[in-house]
């Protein structure tokens, strides 16, 4: 039985992963400002960045494209009462894509994988998008 409050519990997950990867960013630049490649002042005047920090701050950014079309559609969804199992489920699964996006991005960065976990993310948010739309529209 629905409560009323499941088509949260995916955004909170995806808050969860940003907070991660600002952890990860720091943890990443303190260890090279503490190898001495860079300065603490090199991030505030944007020097290039070791691969390593860069993959997460790229990963970071991204968290902050496609997710703000999820955060509105999700409560969209809750708003017109079409948060039902389809558009949990779909949201769920939009984190879960986020989530391996992520991880790819900060660690081998590789496209040939990065690539379609995108994709997918992006299909399964404009399946949200019709949800809501067909609800609105039939309802």
């Amino acid at each position: 039985m629905m409560t009323g409050f499941e088509m949260f519990w995916p955004l909170l997950a995806h808050v969860l992963l940003v907070y991660i990867l600002y952890g990860l960013l720091g943890l990443r630049r303190r260890k090279v400002v503490q190898e001495g490649r860079m300065k603490k002042s090199d991030y505030r005047e944007n020097r290039d960045e070791p691969v390593e920090s860069l993959y997460v701050k790229n990963s970071l950014a991204n968290q902050f494209e496609l997710p703000v079309l999820f955060y509105a559609c999700s409560i969209l969804l809750y708003i017109t009462e079409a948060d039902n199992l389809v558009a949990v489920v779909l949201a769920w699964l939009f984190v879960a894509l986020r989530y391996a996006h992520a991880y790819v991005h900060v660690t081998s960065n590789d496209l040939r994988y990065r690539s379609p976990l995108f994709a997918a993310g992006f299909v399964v948010l404009g399946a949200m998008w019709a949800w809501l739309a067909g609800w609105m529209l039939f309802s």
